[in-house]
């Protein structure tokens, strides 16, 4: 299935779409400077709009501290629950409803490598590519980012 990935991250606004895919697309609020690590522009989901098939939804990226975890990003559609979350440098997990249903890389550029555990649903494949778009996937372990803010610090 051909997915089609809009992102104009200064903008801050992002479209995934294709032929049998729901339309999925991300708003990053008007006026609401963008950050330099995420590909959308922002982890506050106050600045945030969701829609899925033109319906909706509710996201909640996690801060992106120094733990995997807190790179997560959760979403909630049409009874649904998502969730993706680092597992390796540059791969994250998708989840729905607490399953793992597919691995997904994305470094940023819009570029979404697929690896899916069975046959994805057409929502499945488009929340989980809009999530990889726009918050990029994988993250280093606490021990390293520790200690490259520990080796920050030492003159």
């Amino acid at each position: 299935m051909y997915v089609q990935i809009d992102l104009d991250g200064p903008a801050g606004t992002l479209r995934v779409h294709g032929q049998g895919l729901p339309t999925v697309e991300l708003v990053r609020a008007p006026g609401a400077g963008p950050d330099t690590h995420t590909p959308i522009g922002t982890r506050k989901a106050a600045l945030l709009a969701l829609s899925v098939d033109g319906e909706p939804a509710v996201i909640r990226p996690a801060r992106g501290r120094l733990l995997r975890r807190s790179y997560r990003v959760d979403v909630r559609t049409d009874g649904v629950r998502y969730r993706l979350v680092p597992c390796g440098y540059t791969e994250s997990r998708l989840t729905r409803d607490g399953r793992r249903i597919g691995i997904l890389t994305c470094s940023g550029d819009a570029r979404v490598i697929d690896e899916w555990d069975g046959e994805p649903t057409p929502r499945d494949l488009a929340v989980g590519t809009a999530l990889a778009a726009a918050f990029g996937t994988g993250a280093a372990p606490w021990w390293e980012t520790l200690g490259d803010i520990v080796g920050e610090m030492i003159p």
